[in-house]
């Protein structure tokens, strides 16, 4: 089992999110109590880096809010394919989204990268790469792309009964194929600080 290592995982490759003021953290959402818009995590990794498999662990939660939303890829894309097939062959273009270079303090950490937001793996399994945030992403202007994406968000945006919501509390987690999720804001006081544990692994869950 291999783990991603980000900038602000330890040596074991273990990112603990919690609320950051004053380093360099706080400059990366995670790391604030705002809301996180839907996203696929590592969309930004190079093709040969992708993220896989996240699993995430509460060891407290805030005093309101936190709640994520999740929604398995493989749902999406069916969702896709059965409105329009063409959706999928535009969203399977390796130029249907580009992720802008990540440059701090005159420095790059990170180059313009390409790709698209759903790949088939060597195995058969299906990979999403995906962010709602439309700063951090740039859609290709092909008109049916711009329909898919828009399809995309409706769907992301609906009441669907397969869109899952839960708040975890101390001792809950969730492992996934890096299916689709968000954050909503939260609030803290001080017997109720939020921290979660996150893991991404480069293999999807065995045998799923």
């Amino acid at each position: 089992t291999k783990l991603y290592c980000n900038m602000g995982a330890d040596d074991d490759g273990v990112t603990s999110l919690k609320v950051v003021e004053g380093k360099w953290r706080s400059g990366y959402i995670p790391y604030t109590d705002r809301p996180i818009h839907r996203h696929t995590d590592g969309y930004y990794n190079l093709p040969e880096r992708q993220i896989y498999g996240l699993q995430l662990h509460c060891v407290s939660a805030a005093a309101s809010g936190g709640e994520n939303a999740l929604l398995d890829h493989e749902i999406a894309y069916i969702h896709l394919r059965d409105a329009n097939p063409d959706y999928i062959r535009a969203l399977m273009d390796p130029q249907a989204m580009t992720i802008p270079p990540n440059n701090e303090n005159g420095e790059q950490l990170r180059p313009a990268r390409s790709g698209p937001v759903f790949s088939v793996l060597e195995d058969g399994s299906l990979h999403m790469r995906y962010t709602a945030r439309t700063r951090s992403i740039e859609w290709s202007q092909d008109p049916v792309t711009q329909a898919a994406v828009e399809a995309l968000n409706d769907f992301l945006d609906s009441t669907s009964d397969y869109i899952y919501r839960a708040t975890l509390q101390p001792g809950q987690g969730l492992i996934s194929n890096n299916v689709l999720h968000d954050r909503s804001g939260f609030d803290e006081d001080d017997e109720h600080i939020r921290q979660l544990y996150r893991l991404r692994y480069y293999q999807r869950i065995a045998d799923t």
